[in-house]
């Protein structure tokens, strides 16, 4: 979708840095159809086994509490670059690591690449694209993940007759080039030049992404406005308008990991499995095209109909879904062979979760957390956030397979469905609706004590 105000480089550098999800997407899948080799060549117990998925998410949390840093002081651009180059030296390491401990540091450092990826991508979309079309391209970046889900759930099908992890890992490498040759073409965020004091470079940039010269100027105006109060740093703590949108933003961040989705997204294939499916592997294809497929419409709809309402529909079916699967679940727990039916009903309600987060929590989280904080502090802001997001990711990762354990599939979803509910609450009483306006005039709104909720006003 090309909006008048831009042209079509912002569509092209736009993909390129999204290109960090596609990546984010192809590692968090991984697990998802190696594992069971992985135990095999290492002999690994379960509480081992959830270290393949928890390391990769550990590092990816460590990446992220300095990525804010990184930027700050080298530019959106050359930690995307960077970014890129650690995932071709970690995926080179797996591909050669011949005992588990050393596997395991591999995957520690594929997650921090992650772990920047996450953070700088969003972050760089937003300050690169006209407010018209930003929650559109930040959307992008989501779609990307969500394809590097789906083509890994694919490719660990089509190589699981090698009976290889190497082989399925070495995959990544295709893509962690493209990302690093594409990413030092980028330009710099306009925003970050402006902010390191370099006005005039902040405009030639600008000029280069913007059709409208008078776009330009109000964008360069906007932006002096604003570093003309600025705070910087760790300092941006003291201020209670930062506080109450970092709070927030870890709020949707823990949101979006504790509905659920990444309990199918790590272990579907278990999960299909324990429901009777004789060929798992096929819904576990099924629930990657649905969640790629799904991201699409939220790219679309976005920016036109806006963040909230989305979020009330996709939630409403989180609900609905979590609920039913579990009850499903729970009639295993006693005694009950689910019917042939019963089984094709799980599936349908699996997807119907997967469209429900896909065309909401999935995209629209990062496009908030993206947009809600002041130019100053939108470095630590979303250090910040994203660290909460890979926290939070850490602990579905190794823990899903304890709670199906100990609690059982069922209550486990069940817990998921009351999380979602209380999720409704949270975007109805303090979520801003974002579309439509400016990072500076949201900054406006919220240095102007307006409540959370209204700064989109």
């Amino acid at each position: 979708m090309i909006i008048q105000s831009t042209n079509s480089i912002v569509i092209r550098v736009g993909f390129i840095a999204a290109l960090a999800g596609l990546l984010f997407g192809l590692d968090i899948a991984y697990v998802n159809g190696t594992l069971d080799f992985v135990v095999k060549e290492f002999g690994l117990d379960s509480r081992d086994a959830g270290k393949v998925a928890g390391y990769l998410l550990a590092g990816a949390a460590i990446g992220t509490s300095f990525s804010g840093w990184l930027s700050h002081q080298f530019g959106r651009q050359r930690v995307l670059v960077l970014a890129a180059f650690i995932f071709i030296v970690s995926i080179i390491f797996s591909i050669l690591s011949h005992t588990f401990s050393s596997f395991l540091m591999a995957r520690l450092t594929t997650g921090i690449a992650i772990g920047v990826a996450s953070f700088v991508a969003p972050l760089y979309l937003s300050e690169i694209a006209p407010f018209k079309m930003r929650g559109s391209l930040i959307a992008m970046y989501q779609l990307m993940i969500t394809i590097g889900i789906f083509f890994m759930f694919v490719s660990n099908a089509m190589l699981s007759f090698t009976g290889s992890w190497r082989i399925m890992i070495a995959v990544l490498l295709i893509p962690s080039l493209l990302m690093l040759f594409g990413t030092l073409t980028l330009p710099e965020s306009p925003r970050w030049v402006a902010l390191n004091g370099d006005i005039d470079g902040a405009r030639k940039i600008l000029k280069k992404i913007r059709i409208d010269s008078s776009e330009v100027e109000f964008e360069i105006n906007e932006i002096k406005n604003n570093l003309a109060h600025k705070v910087s740093g760790i300092k941006m703590l003291s201020k209670g308008y930062f506080l109450k949108v970092a709070i927030l933003g870890i709020f949707l961040q823990c949101l979006q990991q504790f509905s659920g989705m990444n309990a199918f997204m790590y272990y579907s294939g278990k999960i299909f499995t324990m429901a009777g499916f004789s060929n798992p592997s096929v819904s576990t294809i099924i629930v990657g095209l649905v969640n790629m497929l799904t991201t699409l419409i939220a790219i679309k709809f976005v920016d036109r109909i806006g963040r909230k309402p989305i979020l009330y529909i996709g939630l409403a079916i989180l609900v609905v879904s979590c609920f039913v699967v579990g009850h499903l679940f729970n009639l295993q727990v006693n005694g009950v062979t689910l019917t042939f039916s019963q089984q094709h009903l799980l599936l349908f309600f699996c997807l119907f979760f997967i469209f429900g987060f896909a065309v909401s929590l999935g995209p629209i989280i990062w496009i908030i957390c993206a947009e809600v904080f002041p130019l100053e502090g939108r470095d630590i802001g979303i250090t910040i956030t994203t660290m909460a997001n890979w926290i939070s990711n850490t602990v579905i990762g190794s823990y899903t397979l304890v709670w199906f354990s100990n609690m059982g599939v069922g209550q486990t979803f069940y817990m998921f469905g009351v999380i979602c509910l209380l999720g409704i609450v949270l975007v109805l009483l303090f979520t801003p609706e974002t579309k439509n306006i400016t990072l500076e005039e949201l900054e406006a709104n919220l240095k102007a004590s307006k409540s959370l909720r209204h700064i989109g006003s």
